[in-house]
């Protein structure tokens, strides 16, 4: 998924490959945290006409005559919008599955509701996108320099000209933050952040940290690795740059962390391991990329043997992790749920 190809492994190279445990190539938030909704923002939640404005994390503001009706969204974003009632025309990026299924990252948005422009690395149909008569686009940032996730490079200049676009960063700050900026984008959007399921959620989340900050302490000597399959690598994530890793570091988990050297080639994301060394690090959970693109856990039971031979595995203690979590409070929560329990419930075995 990530971009820019780079004389080194792009993230996008090593997403696709399995990974991106941390998610790809160096990509950096600018973001400023300009996230309150805006005079536009207040007149959209009135239902009235615009006009509208948001500073995204480019520092770049958009303004418009009127609140953006038809939304074009990467999936993970639109599936964040969903959860907060705001609805978009059209979507890009992992959105099914080979077999028609809703990819993960789609969440619990229709899919057969929105016209699908893109759903892998590289495709981005202009035509079908100017047919919507777009109003913005709305994806994310894995940069400093504000490239848009999914948006192929190759034809930007032509995406940019048919509506103004949107970037919140996920790159080297903790979830938190744009979690924030989405509920703030989509304040400004329409959403009514006072319905009883929004407000529920955020309580949820919130509650969840505690928790996790509380397993977290009480089981100090738990370590967890952050894993992606491929079919000849085995991805072992660092925890810096990642929005999840970040935050769940700052509440006190305890993470194998592979060496800055190591994780070099891969813009600082994570560590290469082949299946034979798949057992260098010692660790008594494990938590796997649950993407479409890396190998499951289940697929692996019997195909590598030596994963079936490490201690969290055999244990029973793997877990699934989402590298690019849905950015709403509701999607959000569940993760640090599962691992709090995870830690909770671990047997040490390393």
């Amino acid at each position: 998924m990530p971009h820019a190809r780079l004389s080194r492994p792009s993230r996008r190279g090593a997403l696709a490959a399995g990974g991106a445990l941390g998610l790809g190539v160096a990509l950096a938030a600018c973001g400023s945290g300009a996230g309150s909704p805006s005079s536009g923002a207040s007149s959209a939640a009135k239902g009235e006409p615009g006009p509208w404005s948001f500073k995204d994390d480019r520092g770049r503001t958009v303004k418009l005559d009127k609140t953006p009706a038809n939304i074009v969204a990467f999936t993970g974003v639109a599936a964040a919008l969903h959860d907060y009632g705001v609805g978009v025309k059209g979507v890009f990026g992992p959105t099914t599955t080979k077999g028609g299924k809703p990819d993960v990252q789609a969440g619990d948005m229709d899919v057969s509701k929105v016209t699908v422009i893109g759903n892998a690395w590289g495709q981005f149909n202009i035509e079908k996108y100017a047919a919507l008569a777009p109003d913005v686009l709305i994806t994310t940032m894995f940069d400093a320099k504000g490239t848009l996730w999914y948006v192929p490079e190759e034809s930007r200049e032509k995406i940019a000209k048919l509506a103004p676009s949107v970037g919140i960063s996920v790159y080297d700050r903790q979830l938190t933050k744009p979690l924030e900026r989405m509920y703030a984008l989509a304040a400004s959007l329409g959403a009514d952040l006072k319905a009883d399921k929004v407000v529920k959620a955020k309580q949820r989340f919130e509650a969840a940290a505690a928790r996790l900050r509380r397993a977290a302490k009480a089981h100090p000597d738990i370590k967890v690795l952050v894993g992606s399959a491929s079919q000849d690598i085995f991805y072992v994530s660092g925890t810096d740059l990642s929005i999840d890793l970040e935050y769940f570091k700052a509440l006190g988990v305890r993470f194998v962390e592979p060496s800055q050297a190591a994780k070099k080639a891969s813009g600082g994301w994570f560590e290469n391991l082949s299946w034979e060394n798949v057992n260098k690090y010692k660790a008594d959970i494990i938590m796997m990329d649950d993407r479409a693109q890396a190998i499951q856990p289940a697929d692996l039971k019997g195909e590598k043997p030596t994963w079936d031979k490490l201690p969290a595995v055999k244990a029973g203690q793997v877990i699934a992790r989402s590298p690019e979590p849905i950015l709403s409070y509701d999607k959000c929560a569940p993760l640090l749920e599962n691992l709090a329990k995870a830690i909770e419930t671990a047997k040490k075995v390393s």
